[in-house]
C-alpha cells in the first residue's frame, strides 16, 4: 500500500535542554506518522551519517579531550552539512518526512548561549552548513534546569551533560529566547507530566503542520 501523499517534504525537528525526553518523544512521533501511512525518517544529530557517528563519538564520549567551545562549533556544523546533504535532504525533496532529533537550534543554545559564541558567526556558518534548510516545525520540550540534568544523570552524563549548571541554565534560557523570537516554527512544551501526556501535545503539533501539506484524496 502506498504511503499518504504530501505537497512537500516536511522537516521536524526536537530540542530541548538536556533530560527533556526529546529522543523518546521524536521516536514516538515518527512511529505514529508511520501507523498513520506517512513514510517519516527518523534521524539524530550529531550523528545520522557514519561521518556524523564519528564526530558524535569525538564530541560525547572523548574524556580527557580537550574540545574548545570554538571546536565544538565547526564539528557539529561537520556534521550537519553531511546529515543534510546525505539524509534529510533527499528525503525532503521525495516529499516524505524527517524527524530529527536536535538541530541548528541545539547550536545556537549550546554553543552560542551556552558557550557565549557570537550568535551572528554561528547563524553565518550554520546557513553554510545547511545551504539555508530551516525546519517546518520544531518542539521545542522544556524542562527546570536541575530537574533535566538529574534525569540525566540517572542515564549517565556524556560530554556536554558535565558541564556545569551554569552552562545549561544559559542553554535553557537560550533555547526560550529562540522560541519567542519564531513563535510560528517554534513550539514550547513544557515537560511535566507523563510521556504519553506530552506525546499527545506533541502529536496535536505536528498535526497541525501536516495538514496543510497534505494532498485531498
Amino acid at each position: 500500500m502506498a504511503g499518504k501523499s504530501l505537497k512537500k517534504g516536511i522537516f521536524i525537528t526536537f530540542e530541548g535542554p538536556e533530560g527533556c525526553g526529546k529522543s523518546t518523544q521524536s521516536r514516538l512521533l515518527c512511529d505514529h506518522l508511520k501507523k498513520l501511512g506517512y513514510t517519516c525518517v527518523y534521524t539524530r544529530e550529531p550523528g545520522g551519517t557514519e561521518c556524523g557517528e564519528q564526530i558524535r563519538r569525538l564530541l560525547l564520549h572523548s574524556d580527557g579531550v580537550a574540545i574548545s567551545d570554538l571546536a565544538e562549533l565547526f564539528l557539529f556544523e561537520a556534521a550537519r552539512s553531511q546529515i543534510v546533504r546525505e539524509v534529510i535532504a533527499p528525503v525532503l525533496a521525495d516529499k516524505k518526512i524527517v524527524v530529527c532529533d536536535r538541530f541548528s537550534d541545539a547550536t545556537l543554545s549550546y554553543q552560542g548561549y551556552g558557550g557565549k559564541l557570537p550568535i551572528a558567526v554561528i547563524k553565518t556558518l550554520d546557513n553554510i552548513a545547511t545551504g539555508g534548510l530551516k525546519p517546518d516545525l520544531t518542539i521545542l520540550l522544556d524542562i527546570d534546569t536541575a530537574t533535566g540534568l538529574k534525569r540525566a544523570k540517572a542515564k549517565g552524563f556524556d560530554r556536554m551533560e558535565k558541564k556545569n549548571i551554569a552552562y545549561h541554565e544559559r542553554v535553557r534560557a537560550g533555547y526560550l529566547k529562540l522560541a519567542s523570537a519564531e513563535p510560528k516554527r517554534i513550539k514550547t512544551i513544557k515537560v511535566n507530566g507523563t510521556i504519553e501526556k506530552t506525546q499527545i501535545l506533541v502529536r496535536q503539533e505536528a498535526g497541525r503542520v501536516i495538514q496543510r501539506y497534505k494532498r485531498a484524496g
